[in-house]
């Protein structure tokens, strides 16, 4: 049986972004700069949390993640990360708009599904050989994926920061018992896991 894991960085009022996401603002206007400061000024107080992101056999990942664009696809673009994102396994992006696989350095290749998130699943397991499939967001994306019941393990990174509007996490999701399996403090972030019974 695969795995499903999440991993997303959030405030403590629970926004992944804040409003007015674009190009030049990837995750939108307000303090959303601080939920991912813990990544980069402190990675070595992180980790064991950091590896953890990146560990999965294959990604899932919403479009928003991928490129700053709405509409028709650029091809031009190729992801916020350069030629060599740290992914490393096959990241299924969902989409409304068709294009054709994007394989770049270092084993990452982009494909892109307008299935569905159900359809994008089954392609991550297939790709990951039963192995553990990692949602990488953005909230929109896990948001489905709760919803439908299709997460195993919820892993938060929560940063001591209040953003006020955005995408949060949770909405739309039904009332669900979660199981805590383990919490930690760093400097500039919380890190909590729990387990989602299915």
């Amino acid at each position: 049986m695969p795995y499903i894991t999440a991993d997303i960085a959030i405030s403590a009022d629970g926004f992944a972004t804040g409003v007015n996401q674009r190009l030049e603002r990837p995750f939108g206007d307000g303090p959303v700069d601080e939920l991912h400061r813990w990544m980069f000024e402190t990675p070595d107080e992180n980790a064991a949390e950091l590896a953890a992101i990146t560990a999965a056999d294959a990604f899932i990942m919403g479009r928003n993640m991928f490129s700053p664009g709405r509409g028709v696809w650029d091809l031009e673009w190729r992801g916020w990360w350069g030629e060599d994102p740290p992914y490393h396994k096959p990241v299924f992006v969902l989409t409304h708009h068709d294009r054709e696989d994007l394989p770049l350095q270092g084993g990452t290749t982009f494909h892109f599904v307008t299935g569905g998130v159900e359809a994008a699943l089954k392609r991550a397991v297939e790709a990951s050989d039963d192995g553990t499939v990692a949602i990488a967001g953005g909230a929109t994306t896990m948001n489905q994926f709760l919803a439908a019941g299709l997460i195993d393990e919820l892993r938060l990174h929560i940063a001591p920061v209040v953003v006020g509007a955005g995408e949060r996490l949770f909405d739309g999701v039904s009332p669900r018992k979660l199981r805590q399996v383990s919490s930690r403090s760093a400097s500039l972030v919380t890190h909590i896991t729990y387990r989602i019974e299915r």
